[in-house]
């Protein structure tokens, strides 16, 4: 009989740098188990609601995670605005729609570093954040910040973009996806890339819908799942197609992240090209009251804010489920079976989010 033995993953491993422990099962070199132990940080900030005003909690509700911070922001504002019905002037629409895009476009460079970086090709890891920086400099000139923006409020948005750099965006945005061909074919040919993820962490269809599998981890396993389809802000008004594969395995999940940098690139070109004139905000007055579930679409998935408000200046509940949190069942499943070699790769693959998972 073969003996088992368990090998700690975590808080801390070179390749992952985030609190979340998982005791690895393994019988020789083989995991068998895995039992995930999160809950290491807590920051506070569902308490926060009862000491900051509902107009100012969209500063604490963009600190949730640094890396999608924008569309954390975005989310808390949507479901303000639809308990209170307020109606967001169109072009404030368009302005977050591509600001959620540069977003996207930011997350998805940065995963991709990490990943190269997880199967040690440091020069593809260097060339993937040299890329995003460029997206970080649109961010610092249109917002002020590269990391946390500030630009959502009740209403719409703090800042307009001028027409005149909008258009500079848009060529601009030319060049870097010449940049991004040349990056994504290494990712998607390479023998060595091909070597450390083709045929690990396999997930399957059903696995993925049954164990409530999100974002690109849901879509590398063929599952069409996209809340940006649902229409909120300018997305309605724009043309793009739900990117999906069906292999369910870790080159799966890195595809579907390539090809969602182009899909990011045109929805901004298309927004760029339709944006209306016309104010970015309106004036707010009164406090909510009542309760909203409020979805959007990060680059790692679905996200919700859940709004509950009485009336007055502070809100009674603010509840927010991340992306990460709904793919660790997924992830608890890809790693039984493959080899303890493969854990960070596979681990890297849902473009894990710990500190934005809790709060």
């Amino acid at each position: 009989m073969t003996k088992q033995i368990i090998v700690p993953f975590g808080p801390q491993h070179p390749v992952l740098p985030e609190p979340i422990h998982l005791d690895l099962v393994l019988e020789d070199e083989r995991v068998v188990d895995v039992i995930p132990s999160i809950g290491y940080i807590h920051r506070g900030f569902e308490k926060l609601v009862e000491k900051r005003e509902f107009t100012e909690y969209v500063y604490v509700a963009e600190r949730t995670c640094g890396i999608c911070s924008f569309i954390h922001g975005m989310t808390y504002c949507v479901g303000v605005e639809q308990i209170m019905k307020i109606e967001v002037p169109e072009r404030a629409d368009y302005l977050r729609t591509i600001w959620s895009e540069y977003s996207r476009l930011h997350s998805h460079l940065l995963w991709l570093g990490l990943f190269a970086d997880s199967f040690g090709f440091e020069n593809l890891f260097m060339n993937a954040w040299r890329i995003r920086e460029r997206i970080l400099d649109v961010f610092e000139q249109t917002t002020g910040g590269r990391v946390i923006q500030g630009t959502c409020k009740i209403g719409g948005v703090r800042r307009d973009i001028a027409n005149e750099k909008l258009a500079e965006m848009s060529s601009n945005l030319d060049s870097i996806r010449k940049e991004i061909e040349d990056l994504i074919n290494v990712f998607l040919h390479d023998d060595t890339v091909r070597h450390r993820t083709r045929n690990v962490g396999v997930l399957s269809r059903d696995d993925a819908y049954h164990l409530g599998a999100v974002g690109p981890t849901a879509r590398g396993s063929g599952v069409a799942i996209d809340l940006r389809k649902t229409g909120y802000a300018a997305y309605g008004k724009l043309n793009f197609s739900v990117v999906t594969d069906s292999c369910g395995d870790a080159y799966s999940r890195c595809l579907v992240r390539c090809k969602e940098l182009f899909s990011s690139i045109d929805l901004i070109q298309q927004a760029i090209r339709k944006i209306p004139e016309g104010p970015i905000d309106v004036k707010v007055t009164g406090a909510p009251n009542g309760e909203f579930f409020c979805r959007a679409e990060q680059p790692r998935g679905e996200l919700v804010h859940y709004i509950k408000g009485n009336g007055t200046k502070f809100l009674v509940r603010s509840r927010i489920r991340t992306p990460t949190l709904s793919n660790i069942p997924s992830l608890v499943k890809m790693l039984q079976g493959c080899e303890l070699a493969d854990v960070p790769v596979i681990v890297l693959s849902i473009d894990p989010c710990i500190s934005c998972t809790e709060r």
